[in-house]
């Protein structure tokens, strides 16, 4: 059996002689149907059997059993072409299965061995089905008891069915480390800290909120997912003043996840760690806004000698990430990813490499943000991004994937994950809540702000993300999408979902956290990062809130109303984030078995 067309190129030219005039070599078919079927024999003996009868052994062209075959003499066959190497054509069985214990990587191969120029289809078991290929996905897989069935009638239809264990795999040696979840940390429009994140997504709230400030009292938008309490209150006040929102939000839910880690207070040398191993990596868009409009209205209030000092510090994007360092004396490195809405989830997967590689063992990594300010707003409602609907009817004015959504909702927040080389964590005895397996970037190339509406690029950093998982579309068991609940960004995304799930798009369950928190920009990728981490770790998936009706031309099996238990078939969850400008990234998380 073979893939390689050119071995199975054999001349087809169909000719019509008598059983008397057939010889060891020609290739036959015994009726026009056989003809019309493709349904070919290699003659390897002839024997007369009596003056009006010859005996005929037949065997599949492509190898598989003998048939004899007793024609009259002067019956009319099909020669297909002459001078065949008998030798060549192997005798072969298809040994029965049904006493064979199939496991996940064996493989099964099936060639019709009666056509000359068929090809061998290969089938890989895995989730406990048969896929004939693990990426595209367009077939409905196979069972065990179809599998048994092929070997079983193989010999009779002729076809060849050969049965492939999964080769022992040997223990790697060197190359990159396996990176791991070990601590989690939020603050959100829900709550502080991951627990009232959690508890908020499976109970179906919202935190999105009317802004009461004089200075929204002019815009024609007035509702974001803005963080119920000031962050400044739960730091000592000299700290808080030199940090900006989001970097106080930053520190806030890096300290949380710190401790979830199992390290302890006071940062890195208290617990134990080299802060030269120790990493961090956030992700930011503006950080926090209203530190330089502010500088800019003391400026002209008060003149230069109004303008704070600490302006320009707390103005940066990465002063949540520096902060962060500061805090817990993290001397390894701290970067800062600025790339739009994706830039969460671009900091994770960069933590993800360092780590892999061994510039680092441990990375606090997500993302921080709090751009709920009246410019701001201001502009996105020019742009005609933001929601018009309010809080009036008790739904979240968020909308994903809805049949009347109108837009996204601002946010603020931040959500941070402690990842951690495998062995590393395994040394130290730590909890682990699932692998960071892989992460995938593309670019649309295609507008400033709008998305490309053909889905072409977050498609292929959905792939990306699961081959740097070392891992297949069939392994996917969870999507956590961006879905902003605008109209054209939640129609892209769920045609690159299809694209890339192909017939599995209606069982892969879909949830998308913005009708909860609103578009946390920067930091969404790090929140909706925790949240599939504990997707993963409790096996619940959290509905969709603000979702009363699935636009029809979604066509995903997107969860709402309640939570639902997440299927086993399967062990990668995909955390999706897009940007402004067309940055697409995708973190691949790997649930652990046992």
């Amino acid at each position: 059996m073979s893939n390689s067309p050119e071995k199975n190129e054999v001349p087809i030219n169909p000719h019509t002689v008598s059983v008397a005039e057939v010889i060891p070599g020609d290739l036959v078919a015994l009726s026009p149907e056989d003809v019309e079927r493709q349904r070919w024999y290699v003659v390897t003996h002839t024997l007369p059997e009596s003056p009006e009868t010859i005996r005929v052994s037949l065997r599949p062209p492509l190898g598989g059993v003998d048939r004899d075959e007793v024609l009259g003499r002067e019956r009319s066959v099909t020669v297909a072409c002459h001078r065949l190497d008998v030798a060549a054509v192997p005798r072969l069985s298809s040994p029965p299965l049904d006493d064979v214990e199939f496991r996940d990587g064996d493989r099964v191969g099936s060639v019709r061995a009666v056509d000359p120029r068929a090809a061998e289809v290969t089938y890989v078991r895995r989730w406990g089905a048969w896929h004939r290929d693990l990426d595209v996905c367009a077939e409905e897989p196979a069972t065990d008891e179809e599998v048994r069935g092929w070997a079983r009638g193989a010999d009779r239809d002729g076809y060849v069915v050969r049965h492939h264990p999964r080769p022992v795999r040997e223990a790697a040696s060197g190359g990159p480390r396996r990176v791991v979840v070990t601590g989690l940390g939020a603050l959100t429009p829900l709550g502080v800290g991951v627990d009232e994140l959690w508890r908020g997504l499976l109970d179906g709230r919202h935190g999105i909120r009317e802004l009461d400030g004089e200075e929204f009292g002019e815009l024609p938008v007035r509702v974001a997912g803005t963080v119920p309490v000031d962050p400044a209150e739960l730091l000592p006040r000299a700290a808080a003043r030199r940090m900006n929102r989001a970097a106080q939000f930053a520190v806030l839910a890096a300290r949380e996840a710190w401790a979830d880690a199992g390290f302890v207070d006071g940062g890195t040398r208290p617990s134990g760690l080299d802060p030269e191993r120790v990493g961090v990596s956030l992700g930011a868009i503006l950080g926090d806004a209203s530190v330089l409009v502010g500088g800019d209205r003391k400026l002209r209030e008060k003149g230069p000698r109004g303008v704070s000092p600490l302006t320009t510090p707390m103005t940066v994007p990465s002063q949540a990430a520096s902060q962060v360092s500061l805090d817990l004396h993290i001397t390894g490195e701290a970067r800062t990813v600025t790339s739009a809405c994706a830039s969460g989830t671009e900091a994770i997967g960069q933590a993800i490499d360092r780590i892999r590689y061994g510039r680092v063992d441990v990375a606090l990594a997500g993302g921080a943000e709090a751009v709920v300010t009246p410019a701001i707003m201001a502009s996105f409602a020019s742009m005609r991004a933001l929601s018009q609907a309010g809080l009036e009817d008790g739904r979240s004015p968020s909308r994903p994937f809805a049949k009347d959504r109108g837009g996204f909702v601002n946010g603020e927040g931040a959500g941070v994950l402690v990842l951690e080389a495998e062995e590393h964590a395994l040394a130290r005895g730590a909890r682990i809540y699932c692998e960071a397996a892989g992460w995938g970037l593309s670019a649309d190339a295609h507008h400033m702000a709008a998305p490309d509406p053909s889905g072409s690029g977050v498609a292929l950093a959905l792939r990306r993300a699961v081959r740097d998982a070392g891992g297949h579309v069939v392994d996917v068991v969870h999507v956590n999408a961006h879905a902003t609940a605008t109209v054209e960004g939640d129609l892209a995304e769920a045609g690159a979902l299809r694209a890339v799930l192909g017939n599995r798009s209606l069982s892969v369950p879909v949830t998308a956290l913005k009708g909860h928190l609103g578009h946390l920009q920067g930091a969404a990728g790090g929140v909706e990062a925790v949240a599939t981490v504990l997707t993963l770790h409790h096996g619940v998936v959290p509905p969709t809130v603000g979702c009363a009706e699935v636009d029809d031309e979604v066509e995903l099996d997107v969860v709402t109303g309640t939570p639902r238990e997440l299927p086993v078939g399967g062990d990668l969850a995909l955390s999706n984030s897009f940007g402004f400008g067309g940055h697409n990234a995708v973190l691949a998380l790997r649930r652990r078995n046992g």
